[in-house]
């Protein structure tokens, strides 16, 4: 025989079978959603006795698939020139090429691999885009004047994501360099961050340490770096951990402690 309960004692024990009720549902959700924003924690990387710091994380200046002019920029406007050397930044992506007579043409890396398709080295080129200072052109269209086959700076495919944060940089490599600076390369806003070299070696700087090296960051100027970037069949780049005139490097970033 189930107990019997006055009416009087009904309403007391619904209200506590609801605050039980509530009390449970609070805490369900709270474990869904502590197990929702939990992030697995990466372990830094060991680093070799003697080699420089990995590089700080690449500070993200946008949409890198459809770049706008930088602030140097001037109206639209067109040029021409023949290929003589890619460029690559320290990722391995071409982003770049310099003509035979010293223009240095810029467009975004994602279209690096269509554009190594379109022009060789040698073919001449008409250009579309921005002319910026310091011999510097952003292109928005590059036709092979052999073939006329173009290339349109567009955004990358729709669904292509970037590469997360934490994973760029991962195959970068320790490399040095040293040489005669050809030319000052430039952010988007237009300030020095880094140097081309004359064998094409590019070295990258943030725009915050490349006010440091004022004598450093002209053409002619002969520096010296260490860091972490790609040699491939198209160029040399590093983003510097260390950089100064040869034999006299300034170290950038504090050492990381190494690994397990």
């Amino acid at each position: 025989m189930q107990p019997a309960f006055s009416n009087h004692a009904r309403p007391h024990i619904a209200r506590r079978a609801s605050a039980l009720a509530l009390a449970t549902l609070v805490a369900a959700s709270t474990g869904c959603a502590a197990q929702t924003q939990s992030t697995p924690v990466q372990p830094a990387p060991s680093i070799a006795t003697g080699a420089p710091p990995p590089p700080p994380p690449p500070v993200d200046a946008g949409d890198p698939g459809a770049p706008a002019p930088s602030a140097a920029a001037g109206s639209p406007s067109v040029a021409q020139g023949t290929v003589s050397r890619f460029l690559v930044n320290p990722d391995g992506d071409v982003d770049g090429f310099l003509t035979s007579d010293g223009l240095l043409v810029h467009f975004p890396p994602h279209l690096g691999t269509q554009l190594t398709s379109l022009v060789r080295r040698g073919d001449a080129v008409q250009l579309s885009g921005w002319p910026n200072a310091g011999r510097t052109f952003t292109a928005q269209r590059i036709v092979n004047a052999r073939t006329g086959q173009q290339l349109l700076d567009q955004p990358p495919m729709p669904g292509a994501q970037p590469l997360p944060r934490e994973l760029r940089g991962a195959g970068l490599s320790p490399l040095r360099a040293e040489g005669k600076v050809t030319h000052v390369t430039t952010a988007p806003r237009g300030e020095p961050d880094g140097v081309i070299l004359t064998d094409g070696t590019v070295i990258k700087l943030t725009p915050a340490v490349a006010q440091q090296f004022p004598t450093l960051l002209q053409a002619g100027a002969s520096v010296s770096a260490q860091g972490y970037g790609t040699r491939n069949q198209y160029g040399t780049a590093l983003q510097a951990t260390a950089f100064g005139a040869p034999g006299n490097l300034t170290q950038l970033y504090d050492r990381m402690p190494p690994g397990p």
